[in-house]
């Protein structure tokens, strides 16, 4: 029989934020947002969200799983693509209602759309409110095809 992950039950305000226990706070769909980045540039990959069994895999197998909330299934990233993520190290915030997780990441990127990261296009700060806000590509570069990779869009 494996052996599971088992959360502790939430304490006091005092024994979340300063003990020793994980007792993860869910939203009210049962979730955790996590934020993924390269564990060796820093780099922020991605952001998805966790549920217990997640949160529970990704203790037990080091590879990062996340819940997809459009989906509305459990998924271990590079299932599809091989772009699988190595955890090196979890953190979880003061509150623990959010996981940060360092990756290793294969392949040539997080992203669904090609790219290493999620995060390729940047929104302009002090830009004049004469309009919809225009977005700028950064490091936007596509690392694969994700047709290739995930076949037809649907």
């Amino acid at each position: 029989m494996v052996e599971r992950t088992v959360f502790a039950a939430r304490g006091s305000t005092l024994e979340v934020e300063e003990g020793l226990a994980l007792s993860p706070r869910f939203d009210a769909d049962g979730l955790l947002t996590c934020v993924a980045t390269d564990a060796s540039t820093g780099d922020v990959l991605m952001v998805a969200h966790m549920n217990a069994e997640a949160l529970t895999r990704t203790v037990e197998t080091r590879e990062a799983w996340y819940f997809s909330r459009s989906r509305r299934q459990l998924w271990r990233k590079g299932e599809t693509s091989s772009h699988l993520q190595r955890v090196v190290e979890m953190r979880i915030d003061c509150d623990q209602d959010a996981v940060w997780i360092k990756v290793e990441q294969a392949g040539a990127g997080a992203c669904h759309t090609g790219r290493r990261s999620c995060f390729y296009r940047a929104v302009p700060l002090g830009a004049p409110n004469s309009g919809p806000v225009t977005l700028e590509f950064r490091d936007a570069d596509k690392a694969f095809d994700p047709q290739a990779v995930y076949g037809e869009k649907k």
